[in-house]
């Protein structure tokens, strides 16, 4: 039986709209609670401007914990950057990225990245997501080659799936385009859940697929952009056998 692992699962910060008092609460938890790893799932920055990786890259230094950090929609150059957006979109967040210590790994625990930002797409909204079929492959791929018993979570920024007005599980078909496809496919991967932000709202669903069940884990924000509730992170603890709970914590 592996050991158990307990992770703090952020999003949105959105340094440039950050929500000062957010951020301390929840530096706070991680320093008082010591989770073994931090994620956060994208949208560090508002602007992708240095500025703001900048000020994102000290305050993520101050957490003891591993941090894992994948990119979301605004982290790449803004539109009144399109020609480094086009040819270069992703170079701030790499210099970011590389300022920190990558996380240890752990054989029993699997984290995927499945990459759902685009520069540039075929429809009016650049912000919605997108799973490119190469990219999918090669998360899939991973999955498949982990060890047996592992936990396998696969982190995205935009959801492949939405909920409705009463809370049900619907499946994207316009905003992450590629969604369905990409869930089926991370289901029949055997992974256990797909961790992701964007919407500023935590959720906590199960997907039935092909037989196979998947979780969809979504974390809140902790900048100045609420939507329906208040700054919030999830707090994830898996039992090393199988076990996994989402608890969203809200700034209270």
């Amino acid at each position: 039986m592996a050991p158990p692992l307990t992770l703090f699962h952020m999003s949105d910060p959105h340094f440039g709209a950050e929500d000062g008092a957010a951020l301390a609460w929840f530096a706070a938890a991680v320093a008082r609670e010591r989770p073994d790893m931090v994620v956060c799932t994208g949208d560090i920055t508002m602007r992708g401007v240095v500025r703001e990786f900048e000020a994102a890259a000290r305050w993520f230094a101050q957490l003891a914990p591993p941090v894992r950090i994948e990119p979301g929609n605004h982290d790449m150059p803004y539109y009144w950057e399109m020609r480094r957006r086009l040819r270069t979109p992703y170079t701030r967040f790499a210099r970011f990225r590389r300022s920190m210590a990558p996380p240890a790994p752990r054989p029993d625990v699997v984290l995927v990245s499945l990459r759902t930002i685009v520069p540039a797409q075929r429809r009016l909204n650049w912000a919605q997501g997108k799973v490119p079929p190469a990219r999918l492959a090669s998360a899939c791929a991973r999955l498949q080659a982990a060890p047996a018993g592992a936990l396998k979570l696969v982190l995205t920024h935009h959801p492949l799936a939405a909920t409705d007005a009463r809370g049900l599980l619907a499946l994207v078909e316009g905003k992450t385009r590629g969604g369905r496809q990409a869930l089926a496919a991370l289901a029949r991967a055997e992974a256990d859940a797909v961790l992701s932000g964007h919407v500023h709202d935590p959720f906590d669903l199960a997907a039935q697929i092909d037989g196979r069940s998947i979780r969809l884990i979504g974390a809140g924000t902790l900048s100045t952009r609420q939507r329906t509730t208040p700054p919030s992170y999830n707090r994830i603890e898996w039992d090393g056998a199988g076990g996994l709970s989402a608890t969203p914590v809200f700034q209270q």
